[in-house]
């Protein structure tokens, strides 16, 4: 069945040009969404026609009429102050840990090299259960890292800045603690020691609300978009389509 919109036909060559920019677990899910975004398209242009909005490019007229038609209100200090003390998590200084290791390489497809460096690893953390003061100098002799020359260290971290499978366990140590079994990555095997956490604050109002008012602003202004996306497809003749969601740049 042919698609309309008050007459406007959407042809399916413009649905196929609009599906690569739609990508779905079938051929016919991003068909379908490929002509919702451009139902909601033609939608915007004729309204834009009817106000008299004139610009060269289309996406151009979309931007200018949402300005003309949706008014958002600036998100007060009230407003922020009560996002703010409900979502404290949000705002806090990242925390942070400087840590040691020592790498014993073992490539991943390799069964026998995993075995051996598994091995070194653990006789590592034997003798450093006896001697801790000797992480640095037993860094500086047996480990595969670049951070050998500074006695293993990684200087500071925070979560996100090291591979997942070190950090999981950095994380967890308390100070000064010596992690008690090798931790395998696809880099080989390491020996782990915290040295110091330094936990993160909660950061101060004043800070951060000058970004709290733009992501609420921000939150309000994509609801109000697709309810008045939701308010023009409602008002208009569309044929061989129903339009199930919003699909539009303006609101992803």
């Amino acid at each position: 069945m042919q698609i309309t919109v008050n007459g406007a036909v959407i042809g399916e060559r413009q649905i196929a040009r609009e599906m690569q920019y739609h990508p779905a677990d079938s051929l016919e899910e991003a068909r379908r969404k490929a002509a919702e975004a451009l139902v909601v398209r033609e939608v915007l242009v004729q309204r834009a026609d009817r106000l008299a909005i004139k610009h060269v490019e289309e996406e151009a007229r979309i931007e200018a009429l949402i300005e003309q038609e949706i008014a958002v209100p600036q998100a007060d200090e009230d407003a922020c102050r009560r996002y703010y003390q409900s979502h404290l998590g949000r705002f806090r200084s990242a925390d942070l840990v400087e840590a040691r290791h020592i790498l014993f390489v073992a490539k991943p497809d390799d069964a026998q090299a995993i075995a051996a460096a598994r091995v070194k690893a653990q006789n590592a953390i034997e003798l450093l259960k006896q001697c801790p003061d000797q992480f640095r100098k037993l860094a500086e002799e047996l480990s595969a890292c670049p951070s050998s020359k500074q006695g293993g260290n990684l200087g500071q971290l925070t979560r996100g800045s090291t591979i997942p499978e070190i950090e999981t366990f950095l994380f967890e140590l308390e100070p000064g603690q010596l992690c008690p079994v090798p931790v395998r990555s696809r880099y080989g095997f390491h020996v782990l020691l915290l040295e110091r956490r330094t936990n993160g604050k909660t950061l101060p109002f004043e800070l951060v609300k000058d970004r709290i008012a733009a992501y609420l602003e921000e939150h309000v202004w994509r609801h109000a978009v697709r309810q008045y996306i939701q308010l023009l497809v409602g008002s208009s003749e569309i044929c061989g389509i129903e339009v199930k969601g919003v699909t539009s740049p303006l609101v992803q």
